[in-house]
């Protein structure tokens, strides 16, 4: 059953299914779909994960003047925004060097750790990190090689999100972890490019805080 949902989305809660189980379990992605049976939550349980096919949110998206944050005040909770398909063969995760950035990380290692043994990640970094923060860096890039088959990282002044979705289409990237302080720009390149000839339909997105 799906969730009732407490939330500020800006979209219809019918378009959301609500998850609880940590970890979510392996071959999670192979469950989503429009017609598939998502495990939904009790309407009091406390809900881990929201998922959404973006198709469906960039249609309600472009019904609008303009575009429009996915959430109108983002809570806690990461939403995860699939489109033809979820995948976790191409990670590609934003490091800014913050605490907040390193929660997120660790957050989604977690929740997917049953799906990302045969995953190959690449992490973004800041080119410039303060050397206080140099060994908070080296210890997500061993996280995150803890949990997947094969990571790499580089580094890139990459100041907006879509400089994140220009690489991630570039370089065939199946899933972008970011966070939700990007959702009102990320809606506008998504707005921008859907169905257009650079769109490339097998990138999903998880959003938190």
């Amino acid at each position: 059953m799906q969730a009732k949902l407490d939330t500020q989305f800006s979209f219809p809660s019918e378009l959301i299914t609500s998850y609880q189980e940590i970890p979510l379990p392996e071959g999670f992605n192979l469950n989503l779909g429009i017609e598939s049976d998502n495990k939904g939550l009790q309407i009091n349980a406390n809900p881990v994960l929201y998922t959404a096919h973006l198709p469906r949110i960039l249609d309600w998206l472009h019904g609008l003047d303009q575009p429009s944050p996915l959430e109108k005040e983002p809570c806690d909770i990461p939403v995860l925004l699939f489109d033809k398909e979820l995948s976790f063969d191409r990670l590609l995760f934003h490091y800014d060097g913050t605490p907040a950035s390193t929660k997120i990380i660790k957050h989604f290692l977690h929740l997917f750790s049953e799906n990302l043994r045969n995953s190959k990640a690449t992490i973004i970094s800041p080119a410039f990190i303060p050397k206080s923060k140099l060994k908070e860096e080296q210890e997500i890039i061993q996280d995150v090689a803890n949990y997947t088959a094969e990571t790499s990282f580089i580094k890139f002044n990459f100041n907006r999100i879509g400089d994140f979705w220009s690489y991630a289409v570039k370089h065939q990237k199946t899933l972008l972890v970011t966070t939700k302080n990007n959702q009102s720009d990320l809606a506008k390149v998504l707005f921008h490019f859907y169905k257009g000839g650079l769109w490339y339909d097998k990138l999903s997105f998880y959003l938190a805080l």
